[in-house]
């Protein structure tokens, strides 16, 4: 399959570019019919106080049921002078060092392995958490998904 923007891989706001000082969720979004997804945190850290990210999943994307996602993989470009990305240890969290640089987390998430699949309700709805943190420190976050279909006709993550 050739991957195309947008026809294949679409973003998806979930949080624009603010302060964080007292931590933020963004709205959920639905994964259902996709083939993979991530969610690229761009940070501006101003500041040496570190952040936490949490993806968050959900029944619903009214954030039913909310709860912490089973572990991701999960890239990081911790300096903008990097040229290259560095593959973590799979977890459901990942916090940021203290340096004072432009950051890039990336959550590389296998809806059949980040979801709670042992519910009796499914969950398929996807979120991003930023704990407190410092005023100096700007956050954002985009949803990638990549679609089974096309997404000029394809599946609506913004509805159930």
């Amino acid at each position: 399959m050739r991957i195309g923007i947008p026809e294949t891989l679409t973003p998806y706001d979930l949080l624009a570019p603010a302060a964080d000082a007292a931590g933020r969720t963004s709205a959920y979004h639905s994964l259902k019919g996709i083939v993979r997804a991530w969610i690229v945190c761009h940070i501006n850290q101003g500041n040496a106080a570190t952040i936490l990210l949490s993806p968050l999943q959900a029944s619903a994307v009214a954030g039913t049921g909310s709860k912490a996602i089973a572990a991701a993989r999960i890239w990081t470009k911790l300096d903008e002078a990097f040229t290259t990305f560095a593959l973590q240890t799979e977890a459901a969290t990942y916090t940021t060092d203290a340096g004072v640089k432009k950051k890039y987390v990336i959550f590389d998430l296998d809806p059949n392995k980040v979801f709670d699949a042992n519910s009796a309700t499914p969950f398929d709805c996807i979120a991003i958490s930023t704990g407190a943190s410092n005023v100096a420190n700007i956050t954002s976050a985009t949803l990638w998904i990549q679609q089974r279909h096309s997404a000029l006709g394809g599946q609506n993550p913004l509805v159930d």
